[in-house]
C-alpha cells in the first residue's frame, strides 16, 4: 500500500520520527516561551543551555559515575542555578529596554559557554549511553521503533501539559503573569516580583537543560548541538505565538512530523521547510498561530 507514492512502512515511520524531533523541539521551545512570554527576552542562549545540560550530565557521569535517572533530576537544577545568577547579574539591568539588549547579551553568553566547552571537551562529539531500563526495540509492524525514543515523546508530553497547567491553571502562575504584566500593582500585594522574575528565568533555563538530558542518548555531545537547534525553535516558537506555551507545544510536534514527511518527499526542502511555514503564518497571522493580537 502506498500514500501518494510512498509506501505505508515509510510514511508512518517518517511520522514517529517526527514526532521525536517535535518532541525535543517541544521541551525546548517551552522554556523558550516562557521566558519571553513572562519577561520579554529574546533568549538566543538557549541552545548553549540546552547544549550545557547535555555536558553537565556527561560530566557528571563521567567523573561521579551519576546515573541517568539522577542526571535527569539534578542537571535542569544545577544548569537553572546558573540561570539565576546569570539573571541577577546581568538580565535584570536591561528589563524595561528595547529587547534587542537581550539579544546581544543573550548572544555573547552563547559565545562564552559554547566557547569554554569546546577548549575543555573538543569539537568532536561524545557518547552518552541510555539507561538499560529504556534500551531496546519495539516492533510496531511497520518499523523497527527504539524504545528510549518513545519514551522521549512520552516525557515531552507530560511536561509540556504540566508546564501549561503550573503557569495557566496555578496560583502560583497567576502571581508570575501578574508579576510580569503589572510590576507596580503586583508589589503593592507584597509579593516578591524580582524573586518570580528570577525563578522564570531559571525555570526557563531549566527546561532546556532538561531537554538537552533527553537529546544526549541520542545525539552525541559536542558544543555546537545547541546552535544546531535554537534558530529552528526560535521560529517554531514565532509560528505557535511568542509566549504561547501550548502553541509552542502544538506546534512543535506538529512541524517535528511535516519535517519528517518532507524528507520522504523532497528531502532537499527538509532543512527549509519550517522557515517556510513561518513565511506562510506570519504573511497571515503576524501573532502566529495561538499568539494574542497586540493592541
Amino acid at each position: 500500500m502506498e500514500i501518494f507514492g510512498v509506501p505505508l512502512q515509510a510514511f508512518l515511520g517518517q511520522i514517529i520520527l517526527g514526532l521525536v524531533n517535535g518532541a525535543f523541539y517541544a521541551v525546548l521551545s517551552l522554556g523558550l516561551a516562557i521566558i519571553f512570554g513572562l519577561l520579554r527576552i529574546v533568549n538566543f542562549a538557549h541552545g548553549a543551555f540546552f547544549m550545557a545540560g547535555a555536558f553537565v550530565a556527561f560530566i557528571l557521569g563521567r567523573h561521579l559515575n551519576l546515573g541517568y535517572w539522577s542526571s535527569l533530576l539534578t542537571v535542569p537544577v544545577v544548569v537553572g542555578l546558573f540561570g539565576v545568577l546569570f539573571e541577577r547579574l546581568f538580565l535584570r539591568r536591561i528589563y524595561g529596554l528595547d529587547p534587542i539588549y537581550g539579544l546581544l547579551l543573550t548572544f555573547g553568553l552563547v559565545l562564552v559557554i559554547e566557547g569554554g566547552f569546546r577548549v575543555a571537551f573538543g569539537s568532536s562529539g561524545h557518547p552518552f549511553p541510555s539507561p538499560p531500563e529504556l534500551r531496546g526495540v519495539w516492533n510496531l509492524g511497520f518499523m523497527v521503533l527504539p524504545v528510549y525514543r518513545a519514551f522521549v515523546i512520552g516525557v515531552a508530553i507530560v511536561v509540556c501539559l504540566a508546564t501549561w497547567f503550573i503557569i495557566e491553571k496555578t496560583q502560583v502562575g497567576a502571581y508570575l503573569r501578574a508579576a510580569t504584566e503589572r510590576p507596580d500593582l503586583t508589589r503593592a500585594f507584597g509579593i516578591n516580583v524580582p524573586l518570580l522574575l528570577t525563578l522564570t528565568y531559571g525555570s526557563g533555563v531549566g527546561l532546556a537543560a532538561f531537554a538537552g538530558v533527553l537529546a544526549a542518548p541520542i545525539q552525541h555531545v559536542y558544543p555546537s548541538m545547541g546552535s544546531d537547534l535554537v534558530i529552528v525553535v526560535f521560529a517554531i516558537v514565532v509560528i505557535g505565538g511568542l509566549g504561547s506555551i501550548m502553541g509552542s507545544a502544538i506546534t512543535s510536534l506538529g512541524l517535528g512530523v511535516i519535517e519528517g514527511l518532507t524528507k520522504v518527499y523532497y528531502s532537499q526542502a527538509s532543512t527549509t521547510v519550517v522557515f517556510l511555514v513561518m513565511a506562510l503564518v506570519l504573511l497571515l497571522r503576524p501573532a502566529g498561530l495561538f499568539g494574542r493580537e497586540e493592541t
